[in-house]
């Protein structure tokens, strides 16, 4: 009896098979080319069991077609839908009709591309010629595998089940006016929600096949007609320059082809809402998903529309003004606010009116370390609370950050560690960052307090004007994707402003952004513009 010998696959860095070894019957030394199927059923069965030894969820099932010639299906197990295989593929190769008693008088066998014409009703249907493509088809493109004896090609049928997520409203990005769909993990529904709102020839989707392992797929999309063709070939080359193990979601993707990887602030927008990468589509970016991650990146970017929020777009302008405007106080807040209460109450307390910094010195009479430490104490336990908060189940979590802030707080005050002021600062401050729309910015402007609070402690207020510069010539040399940081403020755009910092009404805004939609400036005609919607008689008028 002959031993079976181990074998391996080794791997290109594009997934494709280099090297697989040859069936017993057809084994030629030094034949690197690939291998042809053979057309005895037995040889093919026996390689692939061999490659497939040690993966018990690939399956491999064995049975007879009507013609009386042995066959064999391979698929993995969970990833492909058996009731399909089984009514459109099983039953009518197992079952003979009438047709096929007529077809067999005239042959004993029908050559299996009759078989696939005739009898296989599964969309999706591609012969493979040699044991690398069978290999690839299951294990990359969760393909069904068919093989017939005599037939020197099999057949991969598409018959692939995934687990997937409903369709369901981000948690991350709720709305109380807009749509309510959000991605999955399947790339496919991700793509589908984006063609339902795309329905044009210009809408674009490239594929590739990220991580040697993993075999991610992954999808640029874009619209040909808006983006600049610039754009577009320096984002396919970033992402065909990535070489790694796996992807295993699009953070690993924005790591690697970020234009500033050491810089705290996000360069690449992530979003879970198909009507918000549409918006950006349609100004010119470009959109990257990933298979297992119902995250999208948008880019480029910059800080201004970071501070936006979907909704600002489905409500009318002036209540998008409004909410903008809290949101650009608070942001100051949030960055400013305990640092400032540090330097004033350590260096510059003349800048305090007489009331309030008695009532200032009366609250802070007991407390036993100076204004920078109770920051840092408040802030770290703030940042804690609200990290548990997070990290435990959805039911308790909630109500352990609100508790535990209430009741550290309060208890806290009466053992005189902290002020009672100093609590409101941080509570004020912990608020502030609840209201920026991105999480990625939030984290980001929570992570300067810090250095921003130590250097208010030990130089007042120099500290935080130096610390402001710092921000300001980083951000202003900042770039996502080439576009600056900080346009279209700097470098200024006049016509850019009507989306920036405010947003003007909707009929007004003509044209696309300058730095992303050079190619094709123009997404308004002037016929909705307010003079055009006035009744004819008025108009006569004027």
């Amino acid at each position: 009896m002959a031993s079976r010998k181990r074998t391996t696959i080794k791997l290109s860095a594009k997934g494709a098979i280099l090297r697989a070894p040859q069936p017993p019957s057809e084994a030629q030394s030094g034949d690197s080319s690939p291998m042809r199927l053979s057309e005895r059923l037995d040889v093919n069965l026996t390689y692939l069991k061999s490659i497939f030894a040690n993966a018990s969820d690939i399956h491999f099932r064995e049975f007879r077609i009507f013609d009386g010639r042995p066959a064999a299906i391979i698929y993995i197990q969970g990833l492909t839908d058996k009731t399909e295989i089984d009514d459109n593929l099983l039953r009518p190769l197992t079952q003979p009709n009438h047709a096929v008693d007529r077809m067999l008088e005239l042959s004993h066998r029908l050559p299996l591309g009759v078989l696939v014409e005739e009898y296989v009703h599964i969309a999706g249907a591609k012969q493979v010629t040699t044991l690398q493509e069978a290999i690839k088809m299951v294990i990359e493109e969760t393909n069904m595998l068919l093989l017939v004896e005599d037939e020197p090609v099999g057949l991969a049928v598409s018959a692939a089940k995934s687990p997937d997520r409903a369709v369901e409203e981000p948690n991350t990005e709720a709305v109380i006016r807009g749509p309510r769909q959000g991605f999955n993990e399947n790339i496919e529904t991700s793509l589908a929600l984006l063609r339902t709102r795309l329905r044009s020839t210009a809408f674009c989707i490239e594929s590739f096949d990220l991580g040697r392992y993993t075999k991610t797929t992954v999808a640029l999309c874009y619209i040909s007609d808006i983006a600049s063709s610039n754009l577009v070939d320096e984002i396919r080359s970033r992402l065909k320059r990535i070489n790694i193990d796996g992807i295993i979601d699009s953070g690993y993707i924005e790591e690697l082809i970020e234009d500033s990887p050491h810089s705290p602030f996000p360069q690449i927008q992530n979003t879970e809402r198909p009507d918000v990468v549409v918006s950006q589509l349609l100004e010119g970016k470009v959109a990257i998903l990933a298979n297992g991650s119902p995250f999208a990146l948008i880019l480029p970017i910059n800080f201004w529309g970071l501070m936006q929020a979907s909704e600002d777009y489905y409500e009318r302008y002036m209540i998008a003004n409004a909410i903008r405007a809290l949101r650009f106080i608070f942001l100051f807040i949030n960055l400013y606010l305990p640092s400032l209460y540090v330097a004033i109450t350590t260096f510059h307390q003349e800048m305090l009116p007489t009331k309030a910094l008695l009532s200032i010195a009366a609250a802070r009479e007991v407390t036993p370390f100076p204004a920078v430490v109770e920051a840092l104490i408040m802030e770290i336990t703030f940042e804690a609370l609200r990290e548990a908060g997070v990290r435990l189940p959805k039911t308790v979590g909630s109500a352990i950050s609100i508790v535990g802030a209430l009741v550290i707080g309060q208890a806290a005050v009466q053992a005189g560690i902290v002020s009672a002021p100093m609590v409101i600062v941080v509570s004020i401050t912990g608020i502030g960052s609840f209201v920026i729309p991105r999480y990625n910015l939030a984290i980001t402007l929570r992570m300067l307090r810090f250095p921003m609070i130590l250097l208010a402690g030990t130089l007042g207020l120099f500290g935080i004007v130096v610390t402001t510069l710092a921000v300001i010539i980083h951000l202003s040399s900042l770039r996502s994707a080439g576009i600056p940081y900080l346009s279209p403020v700097i470098p200024f755009h006049w016509r850019d402003m009507k989306d920036a910092i405010v947003r003007a009404p909707r009929w007004a805004m003509q044209q696309r952004p300058a730095e992303s939609g050079k190619a094709n400036p123009r997404r308004e005609s002037n016929a909705t513009r307010k003079s055009r919607r006035l009744p004819s008689r008025q108009r006569a008028r004027s």
